[in-house]
Formats: structure tokens, sequence, C-alpha cells
């Protein structure tokens, strides 16, 4: 089964745009296939208390579990995806 992830975004933030470019990047050096759901939270009020200034936030699926916040954290995805021992 292939990752998943949520990427919390907003369409005029070039943060974001640079994280799932990043993360893309990222995925294709590692040759591994993923799913990747771009949500954006001005689109919704709950998500706007919860990641307004955050913004972009990676989160690993089906867990929820936040991997990094604006921007790519290479050594956190690693350790999620098993690729290297956490320290």
């Amino acid at each position: 089964m292939s990752p998943r992830f949520t990427l919390y975004s907003r369409s005029y933030c070039h943060l974001c745009e640079d994280m799932r470019v990043a993360l893309q990047a990222f995925m294709a050096r590692q040759g591994q296939a993923y799913t990747v759901d771009v949500v954006d939270v001005d689109a919704d009020p709950a998500l706007v208390a919860r990641y307004d200034e955050l913004v972009p936030v990676l989160v690993a699926e089906p867990a929820g579990f936040e991997l990094c916040h604006y921007f790519l954290d290479e050594a956190a995805l690693r350790r999620h995806l098993g690729l290297e021992q956490a320290a």
C-alpha cells in the first residue's frame, strides 16, 4: 500500500506549492508511489482555526500525524516511511 498524505494549504501560498513540489520530488527520488490530498484550509472555519498560521502542514494518513509545516522535513518523512531510524 502506498503512503497517503494530506497537505493543508491555501491557494495563494507559495510555501504550500513549494511543499507539494518538494514532496513530489522526494517521493520520486525514493521511487515510491504515494497519494496526497490537497485541502484548502480557507474552505472550512475549523481548519482555519487549527492550521491558519501553520500552513502548509503535511499530515500522514490515516493516523493524522503532522509530519511538518512551512517546509518539507525530509528527515521526518524518512522516519515515517521507515527509511531511517528515529534519533
